[in-house]
């Protein structure tokens, strides 16, 4: 069986790099039918904050992605913590002492800057040259018992090939001899990365690590982890990064790159999903717009791409108003009115005004990508954005003032909500006692009703303004009358 693992550390907001691993991972574990594991990478104890923790957690399930194995969901192989794992890798590190793969290694901090700085390092790099590496090591032993402060060094084998096949890049090699002895376990007792990610990987049973390239140079170290205690090597799987547009490493001066950030802009966890699958990987055709499900069922790890994914935030807006026009008018009512809530409506919730607001939704994704703005534009059925300059103009002018009137005293005696037909029959009056029709007629009554030379169209319009001044919302939508009253007055 197949199982992978997402290991991300608490330090920060979950950014769209991360995510999409995650992804990957839980998307071939589904199509193999594997498990995913959850593990926290928190042995950066200045650094790690459990709310971060705690919202990559709630990132993680909005996004849609869930783990078999990990915090909140248990395990036989846990805890899925690496802060509370530490006993464990002290135990590991000294089995490697014990079979000569390792040495305690003295050097303080202020040793190994210097050693950097005089380039007395190996092979002249800034790597470490390794002296505490001929130390005895029963002597070494008797002076770590005694209390003397001391890091654990992995022996680095040298003139090897470490070599592994990855699924992505396939065979990737690295010279043993450019690589200086890692720190496996620092002298607070906390586990490096490399060290503690293998030991948990044996450990839980990961047989596939699907990661970043940025940890393409870390296999290296890790294969001669694996080879020391014995253990079976994971298959890999390297992802590119996820650049901007402009070929750099994706950043805030890109746009919003954490997935709280995406979320509160108002774009749909299935939207993101589907756009954070197609990063470096297609499933062939021209199908682009796929569910979940359809994900699952399609993605294949082998046809990964090797080249760079750039992240194109115009198209994942359009992705977005494509997954917006999929949704059942319920699930588009239960996303959008947390957004209406923060933009200022309050709106009881009844059947009545649930058909509403998925109508007025749906009119206003056609002009817009987003939760927030769609959330923003309602306004415009509450108020009518007229200036008293366009009203001047609206008054001066004999022509609008005449077609505004005239609707004007045709409805105002009317109860709301008015049938687009009845306005129909009252323009086709005005073309015939007044001759005026198409933009001399329709003009003045959109700058009447809106305010604006363009947006959505009357027959759409004026319907959402009529049903709505009819239902109990806050604050009020405004019906024809009212709008035109300021006018034909």
């Amino acid at each position: 069986m197949i199982r992978v693992r997402f290991a991300p550390s608490p330090t920060g907001f979950v950014h769209v790099g991360n995510a999409r691993t995650a992804l990957f991972n839980f998307l071939h574990a589904q199509r193999k039918e594997g498990k995913m594991i959850l593990r926290i990478e928190d042995t950066d104890v200045e650094r790690s904050r459990k709310e971060y923790e705690d919202n990559l957690v709630r990132d993680m399930k909005w996004l849609g992605i869930e783990w078999d194995e990990g915090p909140g969901k248990g395990g036989e192989f846990g805890p899925y913590r690496q802060s509370e794992r530490t006993e464990l890798y002290l135990e590991y590190a000294k089995r490697l002492i014990d079979n000569g793969h390792a040495y305690y290694c003295f050097c303080s901090s202020e040793d190994l800057q210097k050693e950097k700085e005089s380039g007395e390092g190996k092979d002249g790099t800034s790597g470490y040259s390794g002296k505490c590496r001929h130390l005895d090591i029963d002597e070494s032993k008797e002076k770590v018992a005694s209390g003397t402060p001391a890091a654990i060094r992995l022996k680095i084998p040298p003139n090897q090939s470490l070599e592994f096949y990855d699924l992505v890049r396939e065979k990737v090699a690295f010279d043993s001899n450019l690589l200086s002895d890692p720190i496996i376990l620092r002298s607070t007792g906390m586990p490096a990365y490399n060290f503690s990610v293998v030991i948990d990987d044996h450990l839980m049973g990961v047989n596939l690590v699907v990661r970043g390239e940025d940890h393409i140079s870390n296999t290296a170290r890790q294969l001669v982890l694996y080879d020391a205690f014995g253990f079976e090597r994971p298959q890999f799987a390297h992802l590119s990064m996820v650049m901007g547009e402009d070929n750099t490493k994706l950043s805030k001066r890109h746009g919003s790159t954490s997935i709280l950030q995406f979320r509160e802009e108002g774009y749909l966890p299935q939207a993101l999903f589907n756009y954070l699958a197609l990063l470096g990987w297609s499933p062939g055709g021209k199908t682009e717009i796929l569910t979940p499900d359809q994900l699952k069922q399609n993605f294949n790890l082998k046809k990964v791409s090797k080249a760079a994914a750039i992240f194109d935030y115009q198209k994942l807006k359009w992705m977005n108003r494509e997954h917006l026009r999929m949704l059942p008018d319920s699930q588009l009512v239960e996303f959008l009115l947390p957004f209406l809530h923060q933009a200022g409506f309050t709106i009881a919730s009844t059947p009545e005004a649930n058909r509403w607001i998925a109508r007025a939704a749906r009119t206003l994704g056609n002009y817009n990508y987003l939760m927030t703005e769609i959330a923003r534009d309602f306004h415009q059925f509450c108020q009518a954005d007229i200036t008293d300059d366009l009203i001047q103009n609206l008054r001066n002018s004999e022509n609008d003032l005449k077609v505004i009137s005239f609707f004007y005293n045709e409805i105002r005696s009317m109860t709301s909500p008015i049938e687009f037909s009845t306005v129909s029959e009252i323009t086709k009056k005005i073309q015939d006692n007044f001759g005026i029709k198409g933009r001399e007629l329709y003009h003045p009554l959109r700058l009447a009703l809106t305010g604006k030379e363009s947006g959505i169209e009357l027959k759409d319009f004026i319907p959402l303004i009529e049903i709505g001044s009819a239902l109990n919302l806050n604050p009020p939508v405004l019906n024809m009358a009212a709008r035109l009253k300021t006018i034909a007055s």
